[in-house]
């Protein structure tokens, strides 16, 4: 397993060892241990999937503490560009991304600790996303910013997403008060 750091801490790049032959291919999505070694000891306890169109936006998603989530995302089948925003009121990079494509030829996951924003644009028809989560989904815990929030500026190589009447509605990032002390 190949494990690349972003310039954001705590956001990790994560390559599995895949073992191809005439049949096919295989590979380790999630080991505990591996990725304990890795400094990922999250207990994940709910898997999400979404099945989404070329040109789908989800998001920018996450829960508040004390539900706040941290999640290993990967792509089953097409691909996305995927995006996590720093909302940690005490981080050197606070309102700062990265992004990476997650496709399913490369296999990369992608491990987004508590106290990001999180989103995906589909690059692809029929593109499954899949995302463990370590905490469960609370309704009252949830919060997302604008997608196209010019102060974040996020490149989603997209002029017009198909996204969501109630991203639509997301807060900007200069009227957004942040929970995560951390």
């Amino acid at each position: 397993m190949n494990i690349t750091k972003t310039d954001i801490q705590g956001l990790i790049i994560i390559e599995p060892q895949i073992f191809k032959d005439s049949r096919g291919c295989f590979f380790e999505s999630w080991n505990a241990k591996k990725f304990k070694q890795l400094g990922i000891s999250e207990d994940f306890v709910q898997d999400n999937q979404s099945v989404s169109s070329k040109g789908v936006l989800r998001g920018l998603h996450f829960q508040n503490p004390p539900y706040a989530q941290a999640k290993l995302v990967r792509v089953i089948e097409g691909s996305v560009l995927d995006v996590a925003v720093d909302l940690r009121k005490n981080s050197p990079t606070y309102g700062k991304h990265v992004s990476v494509i997650l496709s399913e030829q490369n296999n990369k996951s992608f491990f987004i600790p508590k106290g990001f924003a999180h989103g995906f644009l589909s690059l692809e028809d029929n593109t499954v996303f899949n995302y463990k989560c370590s905490d469960y989904y609370n309704k009252e815990s949830e919060g997302s910013l604008l997608w196209n929030d010019e102060d974040l500026k996020i490149d989603w190589q997209i002029d017009n997403p198909l996204v969501s009447e109630k991203d639509l509605q997301a807060d900007l990032f200069k009227n957004f008060k942040t929970k995560f002390n951390d």
